[in-house]
């Protein structure tokens, strides 16, 4: 059976970080990786994806050079660290693949994506 599931979530202070984790079984995680957010009130939103070589392709400019996505095969897992955490950030995140190996220029759809986590909630609050 093929399952998703991060974990690294919690409650943190603005300029905080925090290390999300998407594991995967059934399957080698070898293919890329989409992190997803979805805020309260609003749609899932595509973060950043990294490709099966290990690129990482951002499709919100508010996370460059915060943000990173790394992949660890040995454990079958990718994360995402995020640094310097904004209030902003505060949603629940999602990792997801459609079981390809390359990140699309353009933003996808999450109907893209066959493979979903079950989400973690990130919350940034003093």
């Amino acid at each position: 059976q093929v399952q998703l599931e991060e974990s690294g979530g919690g409650l943190v202070q603005p300029g905080g970080s925090l290390r999300l984790s998407c594991a995967a079984s059934g399957f080698l995680l070898d293919y890329s990786i989409h992190w997803f957010r979805q805020a309260p009130g609003k749609e899932r939103e595509d973060v950043l994806c990294i490709s099966g070589s290990d690129v990482n392709t951002f499709y919100k400019d508010s996370v460059k050079g915060r943000f990173t996505s790394s992949r660890d095969l040995g454990k079958n897992t990718v994360y995402l660290q995020m640094n310097s955490l904004k209030p902003e950030d505060t949603a629940v995140y999602y990792c997801a693949t459609g079981r390809s190996t390359g990140c699309p220029k353009v933003t996808p759809a999450p109907y893209d994506f066959g493979y979903w986590g079950q989400g973690t909630q990130v919350t940034v609050s003093s």
